[in-house]
């Protein structure tokens, strides 16, 4: 009988967490539904009402705003290398497979190029018209779309070939979203592709991204009166996807524009 009530004691607990768990993962679950109710609706306010209103409590979203920023300080270069960062891998991003995928293309139609003229026997006329044509169509993507017909071309067929291209922008834009809700902004959508953002905006220009509730920070810069904090958390958020590249690869390869933007 000792024996049994030992077993049945644990039983008993364990019943009490699983329905006090459930009972906050329902909680947790309606907030979240009331999110993005709000977020659907554009009503931002409201949506960072309701995590503020949940923060810290029982049922509320966990470790949102949780993250402390530490003092900022500068660091010359000698002192990153001791800590084992190189700038240059870190600060100024190089898309290498980007490259290497565009050099490709270019061979690529090169050769069929040469392929054309030996088999529909090309006259030097036609070949003129031809060029004329790609130069036409190439300076009205430039200059008429900002090169966004270029650009979209270039990034699906990197999402499409290359799984190592299409990692690294996962992962970019994970540590944008990561870091964001760590120091209680709200990430209120992602684009990981120009293709996806061209469906969703209908904008050419427009690549892989993640959207924010930050109409607080949006109101500051027109008072023009930004403060430091908010300008911190800000510039952590821009550079976030930068520094997960860096700690996974070793190197940094997109994200130029949010270093510009930090």
């Amino acid at each position: 009988m000792q024996y049994a009530g030992l077993c049945h004691r644990p039983c008993f607990g364990a019943i009490r967490i699983r329905n006090c768990s459930s009972e906050v993962d329902l909680r947790r679950r309606q907030v979240l539904e009331q999110l993005d109710g709000e977020l659907a609706k554009g009503d931002d306010r409201a949506a960072l009402s309701i995590l503020k209103e949940w923060q810290g409590k029982h049922g509320g979203l966990r470790c949102f705003g949780a993250a402390r920023q530490i003092p900022k300080r500068i660091y010359t270069l000698d002192e990153l290398k001791l800590n084992g960062i190189e700038a240059s891998s870190l600060l100024s991003p190089l898309d290498a497979t980007l490259g290497s995928i565009e050099r490709n293309i270019q061979a690529a139609a090169a050769l069929v190029g040469v392929c054309a003229w030996n088999v529909f026997h090309i006259t030097p006329q036609h070949l003129f018209y031809l060029s004329v044509g790609f130069l036409f169509l190439w300076t009205l993507d430039s200059v008429g779309l900002n090169g966004g017909v270029g650009s979209l071309v270039l990034d699906t067929i990197g999402h499409t070939f290359s799984q190592k291209y299409h990692n690294r922008v996962i992962q970019h834009e994970a540590g944008h979203f990561l870091i964001a809700y760590l120091l209680g902004v709200v990430p209120k959508g992602y684009t990981l592709s120009s293709l996806e953002a061209l469906q969703k905006e209908g904008s050419l220009n427009l690549q892989a991204g993640t959207a924010f509730v930050d109409f607080e920070f949006l109101e500051e810069v027109i008072a023009g009166k930004v403060s430091g904090t908010m300008l911190n958390r800000f510039s952590c958020i821009a550079l976030a996807g930068v520094a997960t590249e860096y700690l996974l690869y070793g190197c940094a390869e997109g994200g130029l524009a949010d270093i510009n933007k930090g």
